[in-house]
C-alpha cells in the first residue's frame, strides 16, 4: 500500500504554485488600502489640488467614497465567482485561471492611470472579476492533486499566501508610493501578476497528463479520492443541496472581517489617536510583517491541526468543527483593538484574529471538497465566495459611514461575534458532515435533464 513517504511529493509543488498566484493575488488586491493613505491620491481622487488643505470633511467624505469603490471592488467579485466557478470547472483549471489573471493583471497596469473616483471605481471593479478565479481554481486545483485526508493542510499552505501578499504590499507599496509616487504602486504589481500569467501557463497541468508526476504518486492522489461521474450540475441544483447552505453561511458571515481587515487596517493605525504612537507609509512595515506572519502561522497550524484530529480517528465533522470552534474563540478579543491606548496590545489582538480567520478559512475550503465530488468543487466554492462577497459589498457599504461616525469600536464588535454566529448557523444546518455522493448528483442532473425535454 502506497503511504505519502513512499508515493513522491511533487503535488507539493503544485501547492507552491497555488501559494505564489496567491500572494501575487493579495498585492494586487492589498496595494490600495496602503495607496488610499497617501495624502496625494486622497486629493486627486477628490479632484483637489496638490497644494490644497485636505481637510476632515474632506477626510471624512474620501472615507466614505473609499467605502463605495471597495464595495464596487466586491461587487464584481461577487459576479465573478459565480462566472469563474462554472467556468472552470467546464474549461479547466489551466485555462480557466489564466483567464482569471489575464483580466486582474490588465486591471492592476490601468489603475496606474486613473484620474479620479469614477476611473478608481471601475478599475477595482475589473479587478474583482479577474481575481475572483483565484480561491476557485486553487480550490479545484487541490481537490485534483489531493487525497481527502491532506486536503485541509494543502489548503492551509496555498492560503498562507494571502498573507504573505499583504505583507510583501505593506513593506514594498509604501517605498513605492513615497520614492516615485502612487502611480508606481499599481504599475509594478500589475506586471509582476503578468509574469504569473507566463509561469502559470508554461508550468501547469492536471495529474493525469503531468510529465513531472511518478506513477507512485499518481496512484497515491487517487487512492484517497471519490469516483465521479461526468456530469454538469446547475447552480441552481446545488442550491438545493443543505451543504452547499452551510459552506455559504460560513463564507457569507466571515468572509466580510478580513475583507474588512484588508481594507481598513492601514487607516485604522494612521487615524487612531488614541494610540500611544500612529502608523503612516513610513512606519506600516514592521506590524503589518508582524500581523501577518502571525496569520500565515495561524492558516498553517489550523489546517493542520484538522488534519491531524482525523489522524488521531476523529471524523471529519468534529475534526473541522472543532478547530473552527478555537478559531472562532480566539477572534472574540479583537472588540478591545478598539479600545486600548497600546499599539503593540492593539498589534497582538489583530494577530490573533487574523490568524483564527485564517484558520477558519482554510477549513471552510475543505468543506467544498469533503461535501462534493471534484468535478463540481469549483463552482460550489464559486457559490459560496459570491455569498462572502455579498456579505463583503453590504459591509463595506456600512464601513466608511460606520467609521466616520462612531469609530472603530462598532466595527470590531461585529467582527468579535461572526465567526461563532457562523459555526451556530452551520451546525443547524448541517448537524453532521455527510458528503453529496457522487450518484445523487449524477441522479439530479439525470432528471434535470428530462424536465427540460
Amino acid at each position: 500500500m502506497l503511504t505519502p513517504t513512499t508515493s513522491g511529493r511533487f503535488r507539493w509543488r503544485i501547492v507552491a504554485l497555488l501559494f505564489l498566484a496567491t500572494t501575487i493575488n493579495y498585492i494586487d488586491r492589498q496595494v490600495l488600502s496602503f495607496t488610499m493613505t497617501d495624502e496625494l491620491f486622497r486629493k486627486e481622487m477628490l479632484d483637489m489640488a496638490p497644494n490644497a488643505v485636505l481637510t476632515k470633511e474632506a477626510t471624512d467624505r474620501f472615507k466614505v467614497l473609499y467605502g463605495d469603490v471597495d464595495a464596487a471592488f466586491k461587487f464584481a467579485y461577487a459576479i465573478g465567482l459565480l462566472i469563474a466557478g462554472w467556468l472552470i470547472d467546464r474549461i479547466g483549471t489551466r485555462r480557466g485561471f489564466a483567464l482569471g489573471i489575464l483580466i486582474w493583471s490588465i486591471a492592476g497596469v490601468l489603475s496606474a492611470f486613473i484620474k479620479n473616483i469614477t476611473g478608481l471605481r471601475w478599475a477595482r471593479a475589473v479587478l474583482g472579476l479577474g481575481e475572483s478565479a483565484n480561491f476557485p481554481s486553487s480550490i479545484k486545483t487541490v481537490a485534483e492533486w489531493f487525497p481527502r485526508n491532506e486536503r485541509s493542510f494543502a489548503n492551509g499552505l496555498f492560503n498562507a499566501g494571502t498573507n504573505v501578499g499583504i505583507i510583501l504590499t505593506a513593506l514594498f507599496a509604501p517605498y513605492l508610493i513615497l520614492q516615485f509616487g502612487w502611480r508606481s504602486s499599481f504599475l509594478v504589481t500589475g506586471l509582476l501578476s503578468f509574469g504569473l500569467l507566463i509561469l502559470w501557463w508554461l508550468t501547469y497541468s492536471k495529474p493525469e497528463r503531468h510529465p513531472n508526476l511518478s506513477s507512485d504518486e499518481r496512484a497515491y492522489i487517487r487512492s484517497g479520492q471519490e469516483k465521479i461521474p461526468p456530469v454538469n450540475v446547475s447552480w441552481a441544483q446545488l442550491l438545493g443541496y443543505k451543504q452547499t447552505w452551510a459552506f455559504a453561511v460560513g463564507k457569507f458571515l466571515a468572509d466580510p472581517i478580513w475583507w474588512f481587515y484588508m481594507s481598513w487596517l492601514p487607516d485604522f493605525f494612521n487615524s487612531n489617536d488614541a494610540f500611544d504612537q500612529t502608523l503612516d507609509l513610513k512606519t506600516f512595515g514592521v506590524p503589518f510583517l508582524i500581523i501577518y506572519i502571525v496569520s500565515d502561522a495561524g492558516s498553517i497550524f489550523f489546517g493542520w491541526l484538522s488534519t491531524q484530529f482525523m489522524n488521531w480517528g476523529w471524523s471529519a465533522n468534529r475534526a473541522r468543527k472543532t478547530t473552527m470552534l478555537i478559531c472562532a474563540l480566539c477572534v472574540v478579543p479583537i472588540l478591545f483593538a478598539a479600545q486600548t491606548s497600546s499599539l503593540t496590545v492593539a498589534i497582538a489582538l489583530l494577530s490573533l484574529a487574523t490568524a483564527a480567520h485564517q484558520g477558519w478559512s482554510a477549513n471552510m475550503y475543505t468543506f467544498a471538497s469533503d461535501l462534493f465530488p471534484r468535478n463540481v468543487v469549483a463552482s460550489v466554492t464559486g457559490i459560496g465566495g459570491m455569498f462572502g462577497a455579498v456579505g463583503g459589498i453590504l459591509l463595506a457599504l456600512l464601513s466608511g459611514r460606520i467609521i466616520t461616525s462612531f469609530g472603530y469600536l462598532h466595527m470590531f464588535a461585529i467582527a468579535s461575534c461572526s465567526y461563532l454566529v457562523a459555526l451556530i448557523i452551520i451546525h443547524l444546518i448541517l448537524p453532521k458532515l455527510e458528503p453529496v455522493k457522487a450518484e445523487e448528483l449524477e441522479q439530479s442532473s439525470h432528471w434535470s435533464v428530462i424536465g427540460r425535454s
